[in-house]
């Protein structure tokens, strides 16, 4: 392992560690798998690593996070800000021999970007490009994307889905002079990851995940991505501070198949918040536990109508809990849950919870995707938005969150002290008022 030394690094207010950003052109290049099988063939060698998801996906998190052995934290300029996303790095890199962090659709694609985090904070990055159907265009598309911008550290390419050995020849001998060769993948269905309308399954559904994990990792291994890249020096920077505002307070938090989409960092401010956290499975068909407020994230209720419906004993103890006036934060799937029915893909109605009047019906497409920022009464908190269903409800919104671009986002619904939303709200940005969204 890497021994640290802050001093050795140049002072006390640095960290270095090797670290690489994985990136490519566009979505569905394989930089997921890449990213994960890098992480099970360094974790495997015994080396501490620390893995990081630009962007607020839920999914690819829980892939890295049994990759690396480590919980995988959320990168976001615009979503979590530069200094959450600053000190999260810095103490990575005190802690760990590498860290990875994967990108979010392609290098350039929105505002912030991966290549604004990569910049921000100098790390180099490996672009995984599909090379599928491609022979020396793949050397445009590797100039392109090393020279965009300028002042991005770009590192190399690593070549994914090739046909032969003469196939990574010929794109290997496309690349502008310089620019590091990382190696070629073949394609290997047995080593990619199952996938639904959200993106991939959860980590939990996948049951050959360790077993097509390694399959990647040892693919990886006979290439030049399985050598430590360069060290990075990160500069110290302060965590957000929270007042203990929960202490001697039990928030129950429901965590499983249907009820997956949280957010490690969430949880981690819940416990600096002094909350104590009790979680449970309605799908397991276990009731409410002792607790002064519930947390019902986002999921897939959706597809696990029949075993949620039957678990009657859960929905009786919510309807109590919000009857008695005590606090429900209900996000995205969580408020879907709520309503008095969920319509699926198929046209199924199911019935679980019945605390709001109305609907949620389940759509062929997207119905909404990006960030979001509500002005609460409790202050302001930033999440971001992603769904296939839309509701049907005769409430009046509390208020609306706004987008980046300063339109109207998500409706926030208010009765008693219930809040749901279709956003996923991001503790971190503002502890104090996601604090207050638990308190009655």
């Amino acid at each position: 392992m890497i021994e640290h030394d802050a001093n050795a690094a140049g002072g006390p207010d640095l960290a270095r560690c090797p670290a690489l950003f994985i990136a490519a052109p566009a979505s569905g290049q394989g930089k997921t798998t890449v990213t994960a099988a890098l992480a099970r063939l360094h974790a495997r060698a015994g080396r501490r690593v620390r893995v990081f998801k630009c962007g607020p996906d839920f999914l690819d998190p829980q892939i890295h996070a049994v990759a690396s052995g480590a919980p995988v934290y959320n990168l976001d300029l615009g979503m979590c800000g530069e200094q959450d996303a600053a000190w999260r790095l810095y103490r990575a890199a005190a802690q760990a021999d590498l860290i990875l962090v994967e990108g979010v659709m392609g290098l350039y694609d929105g505002e912030p970007s991966g290549a604004d985090i990569a910049r921000r904070f100098g790390i180099p990055v490996l672009a995984v490009i599909d090379a599928r159907a491609m022979a020396q265009t793949f050397g445009a598309i590797a100039y392109g994307l090393a020279h965009y911008r300028p002042g991005l550290p770009f590192s190399g390419v690593l070549a994914n889905h090739v046909g032969s050995a003469r196939h990574a020849d010929m794109l290997r001998a496309a690349l502008p002079a310089g620019m590091r060769w990382y190696g070629a993948l073949a394609r290997d269905t047995t080593a990619a990851l199952p996938e639904r309308h959200l993106g991939l399954l959860q980590a939990g559904e996948i049951a050959d995940l360790a077993a097509r994990l390694d399959r990647a990792a040892d693919a990886l291994a006979a290439t030049g991505a399985a050598e430590l890249p360069d060290a990075v020096a990160f500069s110290a920077t302060s965590e957000l501070g929270a007042a203990p505002l929960l202490a001697g307070r039990t928030v129950a938090v429901a965590r499983d198949a249907a009820y997956g989409f949280i957010y490690p960092a969430n949880l981690d401010t819940l416990r600096a918040l002094g909350a104590t956290l009790a979680f449970f499975s309605p799908l397991a068909g276990e009731r409410l536990p002792a607790c002064d407020a519930v947390w019902l994230p986002g999921g897939y209720p959706e597809l696990h109508g029949a075993q949620l419906g039957a678990n009657r004993g859960f929905w009786q103890d919510l309807r109590a809990h919000v009857a008695a006036g005590r606090p429900l934060l209900a996000e995205c799937g969580g408020m879907m849950s709520l309503f008095d029915a969920v319509v699926d893909k198929a046209g199924t109605t199911h019935a679980f919870g019945a605390l709001l009047p109305g609907r949620a019906l389940m759509q062929p497409r997207l119905t909404a995707l990006g960030l979001q920022v509500a002005e609460l009464p409790e202050g302001r908190l930033a999440g971001h938005t992603f769904h296939y269903s839309k509701s049907d409800t005769p409430l009046a919104p509390l208020a609306r969150a706004r987008r980046p671009d300063g339109g109207d986002g998500e409706a926030i619904y208010r009765m008693g002290r219930l809040t749901a939303s279709y956003v996923h709200f991001y503790f971190p940005s503002n502890p104090e008022a996601a604090a207050r969204l638990f308190l009655e």
